[in-house]
């Protein structure tokens, strides 16, 4: 079924449709949620209520917009609301490992890529969304600007100098 058709009958009380659409975006979701929170635990608390959130208002969904790009406009209001609440935020590494890759390969990525989560957790979240929505998502400036709630000259500055502290940063520290 294409994601129109979910909707319409999400929007109509279906919920083997409502449930197909959260299933069809909880990857993309929880992804999204990790590398905003720089932590799983928070993140899950994050994807649940966001989708909590869709449930009770599916029927107020509009589709001008992709139903992903409505869900993490919801979770970047979610995890808003929480930093208002909350203004400690402690980042909880992630090890990953690859068996192909040998175990120097492997240490180097992983610090690589602790250090990067470092760097993007240091940003205000506000230039870690705009970000994270272009860099991993691939979402284009009108669909950040629709997430975000902000106009398309706010995203492309955000995203200006997200990348500008960032390599900043990076050149500071001496990675990669």
């Amino acid at each position: 079924m294409e994601e129109k058709e979910l909707i319409y009958k999400a929007k109509n009380g279906n919920k083997y449709a409502l449930n197909e659409l959260l299933s069809q975006n909880y990857n993309t979701l929880l992804g999204y949620c990790i590398k905003m929170t720089g932590n799983p635990m928070l993140a899950q608390d994050i994807v649940q209520e966001t989708m909590l959130k869709a449930i009770l208002n599916i029927k107020n969904f509009t589709p001008e917009v992709k139903f992903s790009t409505w869900l993490l406009k919801i979770a970047t209001n979610t995890f808003k609301d929480y930093l208002r609440k909350h203004k400690n935020i402690e980042l909880v590494e992630e090890i990953f490992s690859n068996t192909e890759e040998d175990v120097e390969e492997t240490a180097m990525t992983n610090i690589q890529y602790s250090e990067l989560m470092n760097i993007l957790m240091k940003l205000p979240y506000e230039k870690r969304a705009v970000f994270i929505l272009k860099h991993y998502y691939g979402y284009k400036y009108q669909e950040i600007a629709k997430i975000m709630d902000c106009p398309v000259g706010t995203v492309r500055s955000r995203l200006h100098n997200a990348i500008k502290e960032i390599m900043s940063e990076i050149g500071r520290r001496g990675i990669l």
